[in-house]
């Protein structure tokens, strides 16, 4: 299973920093952690399902933007970390 790691932001949605995910892309993965935890439902991603411009996906080590967006395949040996800035002014 992929490890999982949200910044302190998205983890008090889920009271834990890290979760497993045994999804077969990045894309599977938020449908999963979206449907287990509703409370980050349009918090990572809007509501045509595109990524939200203040959230960063890392596939070890490396955005996901750089690799196959959200088709990146993910596997048990991968550390996925998900970032949200702060915005505003």
């Amino acid at each position: 299973m992929a490890t999982v790691r949200l910044d302190g932001m998205l983890s008090e949605f889920l009271r834990r920093r890290t979760v497993d995910s045994d999804a077969a892309s990045v894309e599977g993965l938020l449908d999963a952690l979206e449907t287990q935890f509703p409370r980050l439902r349009h918090r990572l991603r809007d509501e045509t399902r595109q990524i939200r411009p203040f959230v960063r996906i890392y596939v070890n080590g490396e955005e996901i933007g750089s690799l196959r967006g959200v088709a990146t395949p993910l596997s048990a040996r991968d550390s996925v970390e998900i970032l949200h800035s702060i915005q505003g002014g």
